[in-house]
C-alpha cells in the first residue's frame, strides 16, 4: 500500500488540535534524531530512501516470522533534520509550469530542480528553512495518514506559539498558516508539508520557514496556490532566529504528540 498527501489535501474541517498518539507498549516508540546540518537535497533524499528500504525489509521479515510462528523484530523510526542549498522540488501531482524559471535562470539563482516521489505540487527549500524528514513506521503509532499530517502540523503550531506567533490550519489545505481564520485579511503559509507513505512507513515531511529568503518563492507557484502568500518566522518577528534553536524547540513537541522517546544520533 502506498499513499500520498501533500501541499493541497482534503483535510478535516475540524481544527481542534489532536491529542497525543495512543500506542500499545509493545510497539517501538523511540525516534532516532539525526541533525544533518546543511546537506544537498539529493543526499538527503538518498538517505531517506535507504532508511525506508531498511524499515520495509524488517517489516517483510516480520511478516514471514509471524507466518512461521517466530518472534518479530522492532521496526525503527527516524527523524532527519536539515537545511538545503537552494532547490525546487516537484511532487507527483505537480505541474511543471509552476516553476517559472528556465534552466539557465535556475543556474543563475544558484538553484537546482528535482522531480520527486511525494504527493503535491512544487515547493522551495533553502538555507534558513528547517526541513524535517520523519521516517516513521506508523504501525508503531497509528495507521492514519491524516492524523499523521495533523500531528506534524500541530508540532509546528506549538513551536511557533513558543515565539508568540499564532498559527493554525486552513480547511482543505495541508500546512501551517498565519491569518488562518475565515475573514482574516492576509492568509500566509509558514510551513509546507508533503509526504509519501509506503506500507505505513513515511518519508519526506515538512519545511518551516525561519530565516528563509522568501524571494525564491517568487519563482514558483508555491504548492500550486495562487491566492495566498508565504512568510517566515524572521518576517513575522522582525528579527533573525537561530534555526538550531527552533529545531530544539520543535523536536520535544513532536515527541510529546507522538508519544515518542528520543535518541539523538550524529549523522554518519
Amino acid at each position: 500500500m502506498t499513499q500520498y498527501s501533500a501541499c493541497v489535501s482534503p483535510v478535516p474541517t475540524d481544527s481542534r488540535p489532536p491529542g497525543p498518539a495512543a500506542v500499545p507498549a509493545s510497539q517501538n516508540r523511540e525516534v532516532v534524531v539525526r541533525r544533518l546540518g546543511l546537506v544537498a537535497y539529493q543526499q538527503a533524499w538518498d538517505l531517506q530512501e535507504q532508511l525506508l528500504a531498511q524499515t520495509l525489509a524488517v517489516k517483510t521479515r516480520n511478516r514471514q516470522a509471524q507466518e512461521a510462528g517466530a518472534p518479530v523484530s522492532a521496526t525503527p523510526n527516524y527523524l532527519l533534520l536539515c537545511q538545503h542549498p537552494h532547490v525546487y522540488t516537484l511532487g507527483k501531482s505537480g505541474k511543471p509550469e509552476h516553476l517559472l524559471l528556465t534552466e539557465a535562470e535556475l543556474a543563475g539563482h544558484g538553484a537546482t530542480f528535482h522531480r520527486i516521489n511525494r504527493g503535491g505540487d512544487i515547493t522551495y527549500h533553502g538555507p534558513g528553512q528547517l526541513v524535517g524528514y520523519p521516517i516513521f513506521d506508523l504501525d508503531n503509532f497509528f495507521t492514519d495518514i491524516h492524523q499523521y499530517l495533523r500531528l506534524l502540523e500541530e508540532a509546528v503550531i506549538h513551536t511557533l506559539a513558543d515565539y508568540d506567533v499564532r498559527a493554525g490550519r486552513i480547511a482543505g489545505l495541508t500546512g501551517v498558516w498565519l491569518d488562518f481564520e475565515d475573514g482574516d485579511p492576509n492568509p500566509r503559509k509558514i510551513c509546507a508539508l508533503g509526504v509519501k507513505c509506503s506500507r505505513w512507513v513515511t518519508m519526506h515531511g515538512f519545511a518551516l520557514n525561519i530565516n528563509t529568503d522568501l524571494a525564491y518563492f517568487g519563482h514558483i507557484v508555491p504548492c500550486g496556490i495562487t491566492d495566498k502568500a508565504v512568510t517566515s518566522l524572521q518576517q513575522e518577528l522582525g528579527r533573525a532566529v537561530s534555526v538550531a534553536e527552533v529545531q530544539d524547540r520543535l523536536v520535544p513537541h513532536l515527541a510529546r504528540l507522538f508519544g515518542a522517546g528520543l535518541v539523538n544520533e550524529s549523522a554518519s
